[in-house]
């Protein structure tokens, strides 16, 4: 059996942390509580007592981020800078993750790199190029929190599922224009479900892998320059945690103040005409009214 290339010590949860959320020990518990454990640290451009007391409580790092660049993507930024290991989970601050969640991403992504080195091998004694790419992303379903209450389907939920039918197919997520035609429709991939790859944040070759122009879709933006490089997403249709939607979350704010509306038009402007571009998003919007009330 060959020797696992990512193990519990080459992961790390990264917490971001803003003001006070009363929801932030209860992400903490679900990070510390994994059936198998690594490394978790929180980050916070803001901090404060109830924060302190949390870290020190569950004996967790806290990095304050002093920088000139604050915000969502400052905030996210910082924290990928603070950790060295292969692989990285930007943890929000009131979702919660299935107890299984580090456990089964170093299956999948093990079992995904142990394909990637098989058909390398085979593809060198046939001299053919190989039909498996090494991984780019890692991604779960997910669930969503409303009231306290998990709910796992829904208009949205099922939509999402739908588009990302394709990547369930090995071959599909390794093609480019399949992953480019999905995020061409619309963000499917939950944010805080997803593990980032140390080798592809290097093969973007950025000192700030998400762009502080955006409020709500730097994370759209960040995986299409992902899924531009050659390689695969890997997507475990398992759902592995939860999205809180509540009204104080910054994706509400962003959505009551029309900024979201706006952010998605830049985003589907970058693969259709603009014409066409309006017309999908009068259809994507009527999405954003599931985080209304």
């Amino acid at each position: 059996m060959n020797q696992a290339v990512y193990t519990p010590h080459d992961h790390t949860f990264v917490v971001c942390a803003y003001k006070q959320s009363e929801y932030l020990r209860q992400c903490i518990e679900s990070l510390v509580g994994q059936t198998t454990t690594s490394r978790v640290i929180l980050v916070t451009s803001t901090p404060n007592k109830s924060i302190e007391k949390l870290c020190g409580e569950f004996e967790i790092p806290l990095y304050i981020n002093q920088g000139p660049h604050h915000g969502i993507a400052g905030d996210w930024n910082f924290g990928v800078a603070q950790t060295s290991t292969k692989l990285v989970t930007i943890a929000h601050q009131d979702d919660v993750y299935k107890p299984s969640y580090t456990a089964d991403m170093l299956a999948v992504l093990n079992k995904a790199a142990e394909k990637t080195d098989e058909t390398q091998t085979e593809g060198v004694q046939h001299n053919e190029p190989s039909t498996h790419k090494e991984p780019l992303l890692y991604f779960t379903n997910y669930a969503e929190l409303r009231d306290g209450y998990e709910i796992t389907h829904n208009k949205l939920l099922r939509i999402k599922r739908l588009m990302l039918v394709p990547l369930r197919v090995s071959l599909f997520a390794c093609w480019r224009w399949v992953r480019t035609a999905i995020l061409g429709l619309g963000n499917p991939i939950c944010c805080p479900s997803i593990t980032l790859l140390r080798t592809t944040l290097d093969k973007l070759g950025r000192e700030e892998f998400f762009d502080a122009h955006f409020g709500s879709n730097l994370d759209w933006q960040t995986w299409l320059m992902i899924a531009k490089l050659p390689g695969a997403f890997v997507y475990n249709p398992t759902i592995e945690m939860c999205h809180r939607i509540h009204e104080e979350s910054e994706t509400s704010r962003l959505i009551q103040n029309h900024a979201r509306e706006d952010e998605d038009f830049e985003m589907l402007a970058k693969f259709w005409p603009r014409p066409i571009a309006r017309l999908i998003n009068v259809v994507y919007k009527k999405g954003q009214k599931s985080n209304r009330r």
